[in-house]
């Protein structure tokens, strides 16, 4: 089995972050994004694996062959952001002998039993229920089939109608990765666009018009890290499954939070939900909700819902008032 991760995305939504460095090796929870769902691959014992990459994808190439020498990955560009059936399809001549693929999006932390996808015995959809499923790729199902199983009946690219709220999260099984290589080449051939990209969905549809056989799983565990916001939300929620940090002496630590063995913290309190990244120092400090990254310096400053990134500077200043009765003061 081969995992199949694109990662090209320019990731405009995090700029500043972005400029220097590409989505998927922003900090969340001590480690890049793109970390997450390595280490998850090699949990259920996935070692293969073809990374689609564009922006800074020297970037990205550099970071896993340092980090993860024992994955065999190839790495493919592609040079146009035509859509993930386009990502997907640019790394076709990597996919072997009709093996499976695991399709997993790159800027997406699940948390989630893969075996439940892989062990389906056919093409397998991760979804989840959404309030709003106009943003999504859908599914309609089947009735339940003799044994229960319920089957796909068709997929569907951001519908303006709400006909299903089984939203596609970007987890995919797909069995047998020939038919899906030629469903690609002809969306591709035929220049076939759903809102001017090439869809993966539409590539889902094409393979289940000629035959294949499509179920879906549960993902109740999707975590975006596509804003900063939701960043920081992922990060709050991946702390939480934390077990509690060490004692740090001079410093007060607030579970749930992250401290690297190699950060230095100093006269500070950690947390809640604060993540203190490799090589990382903190110095009189306050930092609560917030990510701090590799090689960040903070000292004097009093942090919430704030993402520092990679050998960034903050230094702040306390301040000291003397406030008389009924007085306001606003800081801004």
């Amino acid at each position: 089995m081969r995992a199949v991760i694109p990662v090209a995305g320019v990731g405009t939504r995090l700029r500043p972050h972005t400029y220097a460095l590409p989505k998927v090796l922003l900090n969340v929870a001590g480690k890049p994004i793109l970390s997450h769902i390595l280490d998850s691959l090699q949990t259920i014992g996935i070692s293969d694996a073809t990374i689609i990459t564009g922006y800074m994808g020297d970037l990205v190439e550099e970071f896993v062959r340092s980090r993860y020498p024992a994955l065999n990955v190839e790495f493919v560009e592609q040079r146009q952001m035509l859509g993930l059936g386009h990502a997907i399809w640019t790394g076709k001549d990597t996919y072997k002998d009709d093996e499976p693929l695991l399709i997993i999006l790159g800027d997406t932390v699940f948390d989630v039993d893969l075996s439940l996808a892989i062990n389906s015995g056919v093409s397998a959809i991760g979804v989840k229920a959404v309030n709003d499923p106009r943003r999504f790729g859908v599914i309609l199902l089947n009735n339940a089939s003799a044994s229960g199983q319920r089957t796909i009946n068709k997929f569907i690219e951001k519908p303006e109608k709400p006909v299903s709220n089984l939203a596609i999260v970007g987890l995919y099984y797909i069995a047998h990765s020939n038919k899906l290589v030629s469903s690609l080449d002809e969306l591709i051939s035929k220049d076939i666009r759903t809102k001017n990209e090439f869809q993966l969905t539409d590539a889902l549809q094409l393979m289940l018009d000629n035959g294949e056989v499509f179920t879906y799983f549960n993902v109740d565990g999707w975590y975006d890290c596509g804003k900063p916001e939701t960043l920081l939300s992922t990060n709050n929620y991946l702390l939480s499954q934390y077990p509690a940090q060490r004692e740090i002496k001079g410093a007060v630590i607030i579970p749930p939070c992250y401290v690297s063995d190699t950060a230095i913290v100093e006269n500070s309190i950690i947390g809640p939900y604060a993540s203190i990244a490799d090589g990382a120092i903190v110095k009189d400090s306050i930092i609560r909700h917030s990510i701090i990254s590799d090689g960040a310096k903070v000292s004097h400053s009093l942090l919430t819902e704030s993402i520092i990134g990679n050998e960034a500077e903050v230094n702040g200043k306390f301040t000291k008032y003397n406030v008389g009765n009924s007085s306001t003061i606003d800081l801004e």
